[in-house]
């Protein structure tokens, strides 16, 4: 509950109080202002919320943005950065007041919405609505998994809350229906979210494009609702705060109904106050109608900061107490201690690679989904932090951990977190555990359904937190589901979002060495490509491939003597370069077959090293059944792709690959053709 002593009646108090919540309104309409972009409304009309919320209930310690037992804030209307971006200057975080009056521009670390890894403080990137209520619902998942792991009775070493603000604009996303059905589904109880009922969006009243009863709706998902009729009014922000803690076995909504633009008295209430500077005219009619006594810009007078400069005094005192619970809480249980410790860190455990699969003696054609579950179910013997689920397709991704157990609201214990048919939230849902740290997740679906994630993959990516994702059902090999299940632009697609990585590999050793690379690979997610039909064993002379693979391209098979031309496939297409090679040589060619399982970690290779594979003026085919355009580099002006540039068939898979060209006869023919002769 609220420490009553932060409660001040008197009317020096009231004064006081909204001082600070004015020190927001003020910084956040200036920085807009003197950057002529941003969003002023929502700042300004949550100023007394973010107040409340700050100064007497989030667990934070300003001097320690990354305290594991910190409660985890994401605004996910990160339009409003400006909101943020005072209260963490107020609030003691290592911004400067520069970086407010550097809003916007080139090298501050105050952008137009908020980055994680740029801020301190800032927990993850939003600006993409509905993604932070996703990622809210994912730190959520992993403080309640983490709790479970660790605490021990009388010992609660991990024990904290997750909060989120929502605009309009958050609530009427496809993602935050999705993710806010499951939080509501697994009893979140430390997930507590803000609506900000302001009914603006920037075209106008909310009521143009949406009557939801968002009550009855998050009623109906299994949330506890509580409403604030007034945003102004701070006693009963924190009551309904205090209620919001005090349910324990279901997220909580707070519909706190406010004014967008709140001061600002020629343009509150309107859409102008959404998405444009207020004016210089009106920012002087705001501070006249906040009572706010300076005129010059970003000043804020010493007992508000002093006030707000409380928090890091409150800070101190709440990690230096954890501090002394977690030393408590090692010497009772050491071995729990040291796990924890690991994990939180990004450490994986000792001997790992150890558990993956020997199958270099393995003969039998096999799908390559199947190798990534038995791979899967392997490392997850000895890496605990390894958890996730499918979008509904277990069975058909082999995503399941066996023995592991579901995890439930009566069974957070479990290994294995069934997602639904929610494929967005998913992905964000797992952004968002990486975020938090503690947990390695990962997420399954078919390779064409990447597109309805691919916003969280992007942030992903852009964040560079190492989540894993397995797209199975990688091409047309899925046969007679036909085209609307056949990925054909989608390699390509996730190939070129910047710090993706997109691993294919051919057969079962591949499948092996995909899961160690996206182990390791913390910097970045990673996308594990895989194979619904069977595909042959590939026959290799070195045993160098877990170093390889892991350059991204590699020589399976060279010419004997000087390469006329390169073959170069991925996936399951590259036992057809394999049969060209041989066909080739009957005619006197001699192809060189490369492996290239990631195009992106290849070109990331030097210069040198790519020569070594590839030399400049070696003529190259590429065979992957898929659309060419993420191969232009490598195939240079000369170059031929066997590829798709239309849409598949429903037809049996061997059929599919015949009639589109993906045969060894037909890659030697090309290549013959390239040659001239």
């Amino acid at each position: 509950m609220t420490d009553p002593s932060t409660r001040d009646p008197s009317a020096e108090g009231r004064e006081l109080t909204r001082l600070c919540v004015n020190a927001v309104r003020i910084l956040s309409m200036d920085a807009v202002q003197q950057a002529n972009s941003g969003h002023p409304g929502t700042p300004m009309a949550l100023a007394p919320l973010a107040y409340v919320l700050f100064t007497r209930h989030l667990k934070h310690d300003p001097a320690d943005p990354n305290w594991p037992n910190r409660d985890r804030f994401v605004l996910s209307c990160g339009h409003a950065s400006m909101l943020l971006y005072s209260v963490l200057y107020l609030a003691g975080y290592e911004i400067s007041s520069d970086e407010i009056r550097n809003f916007r521009q080139w090298g501050s670390r105050t952008p137009g919405h908020p980055e994680h890894g740029l801020t301190p403080g800032i927990e993850t990137t939003t600006g993409p609505l509905g993604q932070g209520f996703a990622n809210a619902v994912g730190m959520a998942i992993a403080e309640t998994k983490l709790a479970t792991a660790f605490n021990h009775t009388g010992h609660y070493v991990l024990d904290h809350h997750t909060w989120f603000i929502a605009s309009d604009g958050d609530l009427m996303e496809g993602i935050s229906h999705e993710a806010a059905s499951l939080a509501g589904h697994l009893g979140l109880g430390k997930l507590i979210g803000f609506w900000d009922d302001n009914s603006i969006t920037i075209e106008g009243d909310r009521s143009l494009a949406d009557s939801d009863d968002v009550a009855m709706r998050f009623e109906a998902y299994g949330w506890q609702v509580l409403r604030v009729d007034d945003g102004e009014d701070i006693d009963a922000i924190d009551d309904a705060i205090d209620a919001a803690k005090a349910e324990l076995s279901k997220p909580s909504l707070i519909i706190v109904k406010t004014i967008i633009g709140y001061g600002a008295p020629n343009k509150q209430n309107t859409a102008e106050a959404h998405g444009s500077p207020l004016g210089a005219a009106e920012v002087v009619a705001a501070r006249k109608a906040l009572g706010w006594g300076f005129d010059e810009p970003f000043f804020v007078p010493v007992e508000a900061l002093h006030e707000w400069g409380k928090c890091k005094d409150r800070g101190e005192k709440l990690q230096q107490a954890w501090i002394k619970t977690f030393h408590q809480y090692r010497k009772a249980f050491p071995a729990d201690a040291d796990t924890m410790i690991r994990r939180l860190g990004g450490k994986l455990p000792d001997a790992w690679e150890k558990a993956l699969p020997d199958v270099s003696k393995d003969i039998t054609p096999v799908a390559t989904r199947a190798v990534s579950g038995r791979v899967l179910n392997a490392i997850a013997e000895r890496v605990p932090e390894l958890f996730g689920g499918s979008a509904d397709l277990a069975p058909s991704n082999n995503t399941f951990i066996e023995d592991g157990g579901d995890f439930s609201a009566k069974h957070r214990e479990g290994r294995n977190l069934h997602f639904g048919v929610r494929e967005h939230a998913m992905g964000a849902i797992c952004n968002g555990m990486a975020l938090h740290g503690g947990i390695i997740p990962y997420a399954g679906t078919f390779l064409v359904f990447s597109d309805y994630m691919r916003p969280a993959l992007r942030l992903a990516a852009m964040m560079e937190v190492g989540t894993i994702a397995i797209f199975t059902h990688d091409s047309i090999g899925l046969g007679e589901d036909g085209p609307t299940h056949q990925p054909i632009e989608t390699l390509s697609a996730l190939r070129a979002i910047p710090n993706f990585t997109v691993l294919r590999p051919a057969d079962a050793a591949e499948t092996v060495e995909a899961w160690r690379f996206a182990m390791k690979h913390r910097h970045g997610p990673c996308a594990i490509v895989l194979t619904r039909q069977k595909v042959p064993p590939l026959d290799r002379k070195h045993a160098a491939l877990a170093a390889d693979f892991a350059h991204g391209a590699y020589v399976l098979a060279d010419a004997h003597g000087d390469p006329d031309i390169a073959l170069i496939g991925t996936g399951s297409e590259l036992q057809h370069c394999v049969a060209a090679q041989a066909l080739l040589r009957e005619d006197g060619i001699e192809a060189r077959v490369v492996s290239c399982p990631s195009l992106e970690v290849f070109q990331r290779q030097s210069v040198d090293y790519q020569r070594s594979i590839l030399p400049s003026k070696l003529p190259r085919i590429v065979v992957e059944a898929a659309h060419p355009q993420s191969w232009g580099r490598i195939l240079g002006e000369e170059g031929v792709m066997v590829g798709l540039e239309h849409f598949g068939a429903s037809a049996p898979a061997e059929k599919l690959f015949e009639e589109f060209g993906f045969t060894g006869a037909n890659v030697a023919a090309r290549a013959r053709k390239l040659l001239g002769k």
